[in-house]
C-alpha cells in the first residue's frame, strides 16, 4: 500500500473529533455552564474544506457563526492512550474553523438533540496547511485570532483552554481509538458571531500561518 501523506491528512483521515466549551470566556458568552469534562461531538470527513474554495452557508440556517480554533492531527493511532504519551501521537497540527449553525444549535439543544445538523455540514471544517510539530514547539501556549473583512472578531491563546491536549487525547481514546489522520479540534476562545454571504473570514495563528475563506451560499 502507498504510504499515506499526513501532510494531506483532509483527504483521507476518517474523522473529525471536536471539543465543544474548552475556553471558559466562550462557553460563559452562550450562557453555557463551563464543563468538568470534555463535551465531544463528530464532524465528518466531508466536512473539510481548504483554502481556495467557499465556505457554504446551509439553507437551512440564518445564523452562521465563526470558531477559530488549533488542529491536532494524529500520526500514531491507539487507544487508552497515556497523558503521559499523549504527544508521541501527534503528528502536527492546522488551523481550523468550526463553523456552526448557531440557531439550528441553540433549536437542538433546546430538544436535547443531537447537534449534527449544527455541525456537520459540508464545509462546516475549514482548515489551513498541515503545520509540522516543530513549528509549534509549545501547543499549551499559542496565539489564535480571527477577522472577519478584516475586523477582529476573536483573539486567544490555548493556555486558556481547560482541557489540555495531552488530556484530551488521553480522555478522546479512552472511547474513540485514535487513527493515523484523525483531526482533534480543541475548542475555541470566545468572540464567535454571525457571518454572511460575501464575507471574508480570515485567521491566524501568530508567527506560524494565516489562511483566508470567502462565505457563500448553498445553491438550491
Amino acid at each position: 500500500m502507498t504510504a499515506r501523506n499526513i501532510t494531506r491528512f483532509w483527504e483521507w483521515g476518517r474523522k473529525i473529533i471536536c471539543v465543544g466549551r474548552n475556553y471558559a470566556d466562550h462557553a460563559k458568552e452562550l450562557k453555557n455552564a463551563v464543563p468538568t469534562e470534555p463535551i465531544l461531538f463528530l464532524k465528518p470527513p466531508s466536512a473539510y474544506v481548504t483554502e481556495g474554495s467557499p465556505i457554504l452557508v446551509p439553507l437551512y440556517t440564518s445564523n452562521l457563526h465563526h470558531e477559530v480554533e488549533l488542529g491536532v492531527v494524529i500520526g500514531k493511532g491507539g487507544t487508552a492512550i497515556l497523558q503521559s504519551e499523549a504527544m508521541e501521537h501527534v503528528a502536527g497540527y492546522a488551523l481550523c474553523l468550526d463553523m456552526t449553525a448557531r440557531d439550528i444549535q441553540d433549536e437542538c439543544k433546546s430538544k436535547g438533540l443531537p447537534w449534527t445538523l449544527a455541525k456537520a455540514f459540508n464545509t462546516s471544517c475549514p482548515v489551513s496547511e498541515f503545520i509540522s510539530k516543530d513549528r509549534i514547539p509549545d501547543p499549551g501556549n499559542v496565539k489564535l485570532w480571527l477577522k472577519v473583512n478584516d475586523q477582529l472578531r476573536q483573539s486567544g491563546c490555548t493556555s486558556q483552554m481547560i482541557f489540555s491536549i495531552p488530556y484530551l487525547i488521553s480522555y478522546i481514546s479512552d472511547f474513540i481509538s485514535l487513527e493515523e489522520g484523525d483531526l482533534i479540534l480543541t475548542g475555541t476562545p470566545k468572540g464567535v458571531s454571525a457571518v454572511q454571504e460575501y464575507d471574508e473570514l480570515q485567521a491566524g495563528i501568530e508567527d506560524v500561518v494565516t489562511m483566508s475563506f470567502k462565505v457563500d451560499r448553498q445553491d438550491n
